[in-house]
């Protein structure tokens, strides 16, 4: 008796959220949110093992990545990439890229290039196994947001960056920005180019709003562009240097945010 309740309980419950989500806006973004970030922390179970056989190590990013690309399909997230052959670069290297939400992490995944880590804060710990893979994948882990784009911590950072000749990935407005603009960068990821005397390549995602907007809870299949723009050289620079490159790239990203994004209309 109590399994054929049971049983339909859970088919009643299976047809309440399939109805739910087909005409539910607010119920669809919270599913698909929540089925974003629920992937990212259960694909580190599986992972794990796999990676912790090689131990720390950059390369385990090649993992990561396969456990992450299958996401946009699940979710309906078409990727559109411009300008790949500028990542063609030999060496190390800076990438810097607008940050809108967890939909940004699909699009770095699908162009990110060999040798490639990121810089996240220790709040990354909070996340258990995610945070045990990533540093078995070689992010680089920093006290704060504050250390983040602190001249002195990029200097140590731009230490191991040349001698382990990696690509680090930043996102220089330091936290996500739903709306159809860029926040002011900060300039920690440029003194990091600097130091280590490294081009900087810019990458340039596409507004969201046609598909996902947090106001209005809109979360719907849709497409992104993302374009990488030309590096830009930072030998014979100097820290003074940092701001003038700082607002220069940031405003060669915006230009091009608004060209890639035409067409979307600013739901703030």
């Amino acid at each position: 008796m109590a399994l054929p309740l049971a049983l339909t309980n859970f088919v009643l419950f299976f047809l309440g959220a399939l109805l739910l989500y087909q005409y539910s806006n607010t119920f669809r973004y919270y599913f698909r949110v929540c089925f974003l970030i629920g992937w990212m922390l259960g694909m580190s179970i599986p992972v794990l093992p796999v990676v912790a056989l090689r131990g720390r190590n950059v390369a385990n990013m090649r993992v990561l990545r396969f456990a992450m690309l299958p996401l946009k399909y699940i979710l309906g997230i078409k990727i559109n990439v411009q300008g790949a052959m500028n990542l063609n670069l030999e060496g190390p290297y800076v990438m810097v890229a607008n940050h809108q939400c967890n939909v940004d992490y699909l699009g770095m995944m699908q162009i990110l290039p060999g040798r490639s880590t990121l810089i996240v804060t220790k709040e990354i710990f909070y996340m258990l196994t995610v945070a045990v893979v990533c540093w078995l994948s070689g992010f680089i882990i920093v006290e704060d947001k504050k250390a983040a784009d602190s001249t002195s911590v990029m200097e140590a950072v731009a230490g191991t960056m040349v001698r382990d000749n990696l690509r680090i990935w930043l996102f220089p407005e330091g936290t996500k920005n739903y709306y159809t603009t860029m926040l002011p960068f900060q300039h920690g990821a440029f003194h990091l180019a600097v130091k280590a005397q490294v081009p900087v390549i810019p990458v340039v995602m596409s507004s969201y709003q046609p598909f996902f907007n947090k106001k209005i809870q809109k979360f719907t299949p849709g497409e992104v562009t993302i374009r990488i723009l030309p590096p830009v050289k930072t030998e014979g620079l100097v820290s003074g240097d940092v701001p003038e490159l700082t607002d220069r790239v940031r405003e060669a990203m915006l230009s091009s945010f608004h060209e890639i994004s035409e067409g979307t209309r600013e739901q703030e």
